[in-house]
């Protein structure tokens, strides 16, 4: 099999793996799915994704597949492109990776801007949601920010959260003020296209000198959201040149730095209904920081 013949067959590519016709490498690829690299008989790589047991939740692949589209139309941040969907895979362009320098980091900055600016006919999505194992509502909304974002960003995992243990009911109260003064924190905006789930690890560095954005829950949302991400778990390498560079680009809204604590509570709230209490003591330090903003 090499490229073309992948292209014009892309249904194939499970039966040739299962028939050991494609090499495969595994490679590390995130806390959901099985990752691997595949080289192709013209010497051609793919990054492949594969659910690591049993059957994917429906639309799984296509879900990731249709973000990464809608990110790489925007013609700005390179986003690899999409050779393979299928229910049990994904198959994407191979990213060669390099160094997080300075120098790329004031492009990512720049083209983020760009992705963003691209904007989005709603918040929410055409497309079912996915934002690492769980759903995600991606149903239109006009708006405003403030009200969406509470109900379909914030609420959905705070109820699994606490239904599962992972938080206590002093914590439940505590994110459920922050849901009753939504209104108060200000910033809204027209829908941006989004990443969706732009913490550190969803950023690429190539060896191209450019970041590209990997793993995405693509959707119109809030430009914030996603700056706020990358602020987590050590934060994004140069971060503040991203951030600035980005500013330049497009400048932000009085009162962001404010907002950050209350734009990372969606993935943290995530994280702890999808992994446990592990996560509880960041959602707990970012809600404390949200009400004192």
């Amino acid at each position: 099999m090499d490229l073309p013949y992948l292209r014009a067959h892309p249904q194939h590519l499970p039966t040739f793996l299962t028939h050991q016709r494609i090499r495969e490498t595994p490679v590390s690829g995130g806390d959901v799915c099985r990752a691997s690299r595949l080289t192709l008989d013209d010497g051609f790589s793919l990054f492949a994704k594969t659910w690591p047991s049993g059957k994917a939740p429906e639309h799984f692949f296509a879900t990731e597949a249709a973000g990464l589209r809608w990110l790489r139309e925007a013609g700005a941040t390179p986003v690899p492109e999409v050779f393979v969907a299928l229910d049990e895979m994904l198959a994407l362009e191979w990213v060669e990776p390099g160094p997080a320098s300075s120098a790329a980091a004031e492009r990512f900055g720049r083209e983020l801007a760009g992705v963003h600016r691209a904007g989005a006919e709603s918040f929410g999505a055409e497309w079912t949601g996915f934002i690492g194992p769980l759903s995600l509502d991606n149903t239109p909304s006009p708006g405003p920010w403030g009200a969406w974002f509470a109900e379909r960003r914030l609420r959905p995992y705070l109820r699994i959260s606490a239904d599962r243990g992972a938080l206590s009911a002093a914590d439940v109260t505590l994110v459920e003020r922050i849901l009753s003064r939504i209104d108060s924190y200000g910033g809204d905006e027209a829908p941006s296209r989004i990443h969706g789930d732009l913490w550190p690890g969803n950023v690429l560095w190539g060896a191209d000198g450019r970041g590209w954005l990997v793993d995405p829950a693509a959707h119109g949302g809030h430009r914030e959201s996603d700056l706020a991400q990358l602020a987590l778990f050590g934060g994004a390498p140069h971060l503040e040149t991203i951030l600035a560079s980005y500013r330049e680009a497009w400048p932000l809204g009085e009162g962001w730095r404010e907002r950050v604590p209350l734009h990372q509570l969606h993935l943290l709230l995530v994280h702890t209904a999808a992994f446990g209490e592990a996560y509880r003591g960041a959602v707990r330090a970012a809600a404390e920081a949200a009400l004192r903003s």
